[in-house]
């Protein structure tokens, strides 16, 4: 990463932006979105990043005025003040990213095997992805300055290895004289199956939040965070409609609903064989890989504000490190238990609400504090619900035992929320003018 003064530059700030956002999102989620959006899952991708980018307003202006290495922690606590809100709401969000740290862990097993066929395995894939979780602590433990150095040189091979891909995939197509959309399955249009998907696709951006938590650490905080969320946001945007239009040209929706979790990969075989999958394999390790080093690096100083604001339990004071080995547990749990499908999904419930509760409480409480405009919040509240309503109608009908578990979690941290705040007689939440 690019210091100076032992502060993080821009762009560095970008490079770790990017190195937690491109990762598991789009190596994973194309199968996945494909089977609810159908021909048009380039198109959710691209809605996607709108969410994501009209969401990223109020996190801006926040940070614009109290930039800290709290980020959305100290953004909730802000806005709702100490209590069962902020809290729950604060885990909601370190939630949904320990369940993207085993989205990544998992996409690493499943790319590895990918040439030995033995993808999905329902053994080896969480054995790997466990694996790749401890040595990815392991690195953190050892000291952060690794992860920093790291981060630039992975991104930069992250950006140009999905982009090469990316691009000769389409140039291959191009040159086959068979146009760009013979693979297309001639379904019809499905809008409620296009903003289900759109709700996976947030998840391939969600990773700009993190950019929040580097307030203490940044240059120039008050303009760099806005510009390197801004800049993370644009490099995925268009990363993604490169690869998901080359991945619709090469083996079309129902080519990558079949490859279900390594569509990439399973993209690249028509048209380079096995080269292509070799190169796609080896770009998705180094992603994932890199993504768990920035996601545990950047997750873990989220729980260890947590701690100290009073909203997330310790263990016993012999235990050190404990962000880092919570945070790596959970998602060794998580990797061990849940396939790619029930994760993603999880992940999108959690995190949705979380974004709901910053947008109502920017509109609500921090409207003058931030100089926000409030119609910007209020959109981003309806983008939300008009994406996540549909996403849940059809979780119901086909999954509900992943609904059930969303909401079985977001009760267990609310109801320990409120038994924390009563045993330690935390203030109630405090009305903000």
């Amino acid at each position: 990463m690019v210091r100076t003064n032992d502060k993080i530059s821009l762009t560095g700030s970008i490079s770790l932006g990017t190195g937690v956002m491109i990762g598991a999102g789009i190596f994973a989620l194309i199968g996945q979105v494909a089977g609810l959006a159908g021909d048009w899952f380039p198109v959710a991708f691209l809605l996607g990043a709108i969410v994501a980018g009209v969401s990223s307003y109020s996190y801006v202006r926040y940070s614009s005025v109290n930039p800290s290495s709290g980020g959305i922690a100290m953004l909730l606590k802000d806005a709702y003040g100490p209590g069962v809100a902020a809290g729950s709401f604060s885990l909601f969000m370190y939630v949904s990213m320990v369940v993207a740290e085993s989205l990544l862990a998992r996409t690493f097993g499943t790319y590895l095997l990918r040439p030995f066929g033995l993808q999905d395995s329902q053994v080896l894939v969480p054995l790997l992805g466990v694996t790749a979780i401890v040595a990815a602590a392991a690195v953190n433990l050892v000291g952060n300055t690794l992860v920093e150095r790291s981060a630039t040189t992975t991104a930069v091979l992250k950006i140009v290895g999905i982009a090469v891909l990316a691009i000769a995939g389409l140039i291959g197509v191009a040159s086959t004289g068979d146009g760009f959309g013979a693979q297309a399955s001639g379904s019809g249009f499905d809008v409620v199956g296009l903003l289900a998907g759109t709700t996976l696709c947030v998840l391939a951006y969600k990773g700009f939040t993190t950019i929040t938590n580097q307030g203490d650490d940044l240059q120039d905080p008050k303009k760099n965070i806005a510009r390197s969320i801004i800049g993370s946001l644009l490099i995925c945007t268009v990363l993604y409609l490169l690869i998901t239009v080359s991945v619709e040209a090469s083996i079309g929706a129902e080519g990558a609903v079949e490859a279900r979790d390594y569509a990439l990969a399973q993209a690249a075989e028509p048209l380079f064989g096995a080269w292509g999958v070799g190169i796609t394999v080896a770009v998705a390790v180094i992603a994932t890989l890199s993504g768990l080093l920035a996601s545990l690096y950047s997750v873990s100083r989220l729980y260890a504000m947590l701690q100290d604001m009073g909203q997330a339990p310790s263990l016993p004071k012999t235990i050190t490190h404990q962000p880092m080995v919570i945070t790596a547990g959970l998602a060794i749990l998580a990797t061990a238990f849940l396939d790619l499908t029930q994760i993603a999904s999880m992940g999108a419930f959690l995190y949705l609400a979380m974004d709901i509760a910053v947008q109502w409480g920017t509109i609500r409480h921090l409207r003058d504090k931030t100089g926000a405009t409030p119609w910007i919040p209020g959109l981003t509240v309806v983008l939300d619900l008009a994406i996540l309503v549909p996403f849940t109608v059809l979780k119901v009908q086909d999954d509900p035992l992943t609904v059930v578990v969303a909401a079985a979690v977001a009760a267990t941290i609310v109801i320990a929320q409120t038994i924390a705040t009563r045993s330690h007689g935390t203030p109630a939440p405090q009305a903000h003018s």
